[in-house]
């Protein structure tokens, strides 16, 4: 394996210097002084052309001589030429990168560490910087960490188990804590470090298996969250309700908001104008329902036409359009009665809702 540019700087200086210090003690061996045999190997290896202080007369002066020439040499040319490599190959401007990222991340307070810079961790970390949070990514793989650098990322090598490489990352100051790793047993690792560095961080965790939720939990997360399941809920609500689907992506909000609606007793519906209902031909005002609690109309979608957002109450409705609402399951329900609006089904968890 060909050493690194630094590392062969190093290597040759260090030749260097156990050569003169060699030269230098065989010069007094052979009844010098320290002051001559330091200027004697000084001349020499530096090629600077000055007489010597006494005559190199004696084949073992000789001798001494010319194996200080080859191999001070030696060692010096190698050294430039790893000098040279490190600025060819851009290491001082790394050096001088990673100086800046890491004193970047030692001001950072109430950020968020993304632990895993995979597919789960790139689309975090994109999500973070779009709301412009602070937040540094911690990956092993080094041209992941190039890769989140390159994106204007604060990001770090290191493996996010090691107690240091959580405080060299901020825990003691952080916010939050994710870790996103595809390994159950490594998340749990990193959950339960992190937990005894910062008692009071919030920590989420990637889970793969419905098993570790739990565990994970007793591990010190907050939050469990399956990646798989939240892609198969997504999928079911493309397919089911496309049309309320695109209105979340208009806004930027298709990650999971239906789940976070159903939460607080809400939910997002899309209803379907039959051909009999009364409100053919009406304007959109005339929906009424009464509610305890009413609904809020988001938008109407008609035919191939752009979804209207936020429509005006004098619309005039037509048949087959398509009205997308947010409300209490009970009053959507009474809404759908009292006009013969089709409901779209939706199956959550194989029943229907």
């Amino acid at each position: 394996m060909q050493p690194t540019p630094l590392r062969r700087i190093l290597l040759g200086l260090g030749v260097f210097l156990m050569i003169c210090a060699i030269a230098i003690v065989a010069y007094i061996q052979m009844g010098w002084s320290v002051s001559d045999a330091i200027y004697m190997v000084v001349i020499t290896i530096f090629g600077v052309g000055y007489g010597e202080v006494k005559p190199v007369d004696t084949p073992a002066l000789r001798t001494l001589t010319i194996a200080i020439i080859v191999l001070g040499y030696g060692a010096a040319i190698y050294t430039v030429g790893g000098f040279i490599q490190f600025l060819v190959d851009g290491e001082l401007q790394s050096l001088l990168r990673n100086r800046k990222m890491s004193q970047g991340i030692a001001s950072l307070r109430g950020h968020t560490i993304v632990c895993g810079f995979g597919r789960m961790g790139v689309r975090v970390a994109e999500e973070l910087q779009q709301l412009d949070q602070p937040f540094v990514v911690i990956d092993e793989n080094s041209s992941r960490v190039e890769q989140a650098q390159r994106a204007g990322m604060l990001a770090m090598v290191g493996n996010a188990t090691d107690e240091d490489t959580l405080l060299a990352a901020g825990i003691n100051h952080a916010r939050g804590l994710a870790t996103l790793l595809p390994d159950d047993a490594a998340n749990a690792f990193i959950c339960v470090t992190a937990r005894d560095l910062a008692d009071t961080v919030e920590i989420v965790s990637r889970a793969e298996n419905h098993s570790a939720q739990k565990k994970l939990i007793r591990c010190g997360a907050n939050h469990v969250v399956m990646a798989a399941t939240i892609g198969a809920m997504r999928a079911t609500q493309l397919l089911v309700r496309p049309t309320a689907s695109a209105v979340l992506e208009s806004y930027g909000l298709s990650h999971g908001i239906s789940e976070e609606l159903s939460a607080i007793g809400l939910s997002l519906e899309e209803l379907e104008l039959s051909g009999s209902s009364p409100l053919v031909g009406k304007p959109l005002g005339d929906i009424q329902v009464r509610g305890n609690r009413g609904f809020l109309i988001v938008g109407v979608k008609r035919g191939d036409d752009p979804i209207q957002m936020n429509p005006s109450g004098s619309l005039i409705l037509k048949a087959k359009d398509t009205v997308i609402v947010v409300g209490h399951q009970d009053d959507i329900t009474a809404l759908c009665l009292a006009h013969k609006v089709q409901r779209h089904e939706m199956l959550y968890r194989g029943v229907k809702v």
